[in-house]
């Protein structure tokens, strides 16, 4: 039984990181206003010479969306993708 238990915890730590990406998706497809926002502050880091997968970037899409920064920064290629592809 203990072992079962084991294996279920370990398909469903497993299987949680594939449904937090698909929100993280699906809130930058809803809020594209959002999304455009942080477009224009990556290109604010842009233009002194930080790059929008640069800690500082990630850490600020972390702390204004309340993300792990793990999650701030599938959240800013995602957010790069769909609303700014012209944004290093």
């Amino acid at each position: 039984m203990k072992s079962f238990l084991f294996l279920f915890f370990l398909f469903f730590q497993s299987s949680y990181p594939v449904y937090s990406q698909s929100n993280l998706l699906e809130s930058v497809k809803k809020n594209p206003s959002e999304a455009i926002n942080i477009c224009n502050k990556f290109r604010d880091f842009n233009s002194k010479g930080i790059s929008a997968s640069s800690d500082k970037a990630i850490d600020y899409v972390s702390k204004k969306n309340k993300l792990t920064p793990v999650n701030a920064e599938i959240f800013s290629i995602y957010v790069i993708g769909l609303h700014c592809p012209d944004v290093i």
